[in-house]
């Protein structure tokens, strides 16, 4: 699996642990939720400064995403 479907997998499976929605995600990391939906699908290769936003937004570590 590559880096960016990782990295959507890994937002997929912390979003749906809290419960949110991507729209809710977005509105609290401060991003579109189409956006949100490209990282997820792993078609977006969001940067450093975003993957932190989302990270922030999740309540989990920037790394978790990168595991």
């Amino acid at each position: 699996m590559n880096v960016t479907r990782r990295v959507g997998a890994n937002l997929r499976r912390a979003r749906e642990h809290l419960g949110i929605s991507q729209e809710e995600l977005a509105d609290r990391a401060g991003l579109h939720r189409t956006y949100v939906s490209g990282v997820e699908r792993g078609v977006r290769n969001p940067t450093v400064t975003v993957l932190e936003k989302i990270a922030k937004a999740l309540k989990v570590k920037s790394s978790t995403l990168l595991e």
